[in-house]
């Protein structure tokens, strides 16, 4: 694909939703970092079930820690890997309160230290919260770069160095909301919404469906 089409896909995409947010719920820094922190093989909708319950009775590191695993897991039991989800929240809570005075660092190495956090959280985080031009890439941008050809690759860092290199700086801040919200509710994985598809025209995938799913 080349760079006019990338331009003209970002461009069609901004037109559509100007100002794409996150289908997470939150209402602080912290709030976020431990709802994309739950959001692993899970869907937005399980876990802003689970968060609205908890944030009403902690929503602060030391509330948090207050609660202990145990009684995090009475909150989270419904979502996938809730263990070692409950066993990271509690020590994510901890380094925060001891390191950081209960403040979400605007630090990439730092934010990388805590339990269950990797590059695609602190990506989120970063570009969330401190508008960074980043660009994370979980499964639905890693689908929709790859089927569409935008910006293809093996894995998630690959994708995610070819975005940052070919998506212009205007773009940069939105593009990981637009791409995630195209893939979840148009470029879905099993059957592509082709037919309402605003960038049909310009994508490279070759199996396109052209029946309303």
């Amino acid at each position: 694909m080349n760079q006019s089409k990338r331009i003209e896909i970002l461009t069609r995409l901004k037109d559509n939703n100007q100002n794409p947010k996150t289908e997470l719920e939150f209402n602080s820094p912290f709030e976020l970092l431990i709802s994309v922190l739950l959001s692993a093989q899970a869907t937005d909708i399980q876990v802003n079930k689970a968060t609205k319950k908890l944030y009403s009775i902690a929503n602060t590191p030391e509330a948090i820690l207050a609660l202990g695993v145990d009684g995090i897991k009475n909150y989270i039991k419904k979502i996938g890997l809730f263990n070692i989800k409950s066993n990271n929240i509690i020590k994510t809570c901890d380094i925060l309160i001891k390191k950081y005075h209960g403040e979400i660092p605007e630090n990439r190495k730092a934010l990388e230290t805590f339990p269950g956090v990797g590059r695609k959280t602190t990506n989120i985080i970063l570009n969330t919260i401190f508008g960074w031009p980043t660009i994370a890439v979980e499964t639905h941008v890693f689908r929709v770069c790859n089927r569409t050809n935008f910006a293809p690759g093996k894995n998630m860092l690959e994708v995610e160095k070819k975005l940052l290199k070919f998506v212009p700086i205007k773009f940069k801040v939105d593009c990981h909301n637009w791409l995630v919200l195209h893939g979840r509710y148009t470029c879905i994985a099993r059957k592509p919404r082709c037919t309402s598809c605003i960038i049909e025209d310009l994508c490279k995938f070759k199996d396109k469906i052209y029946l309303e799913n």
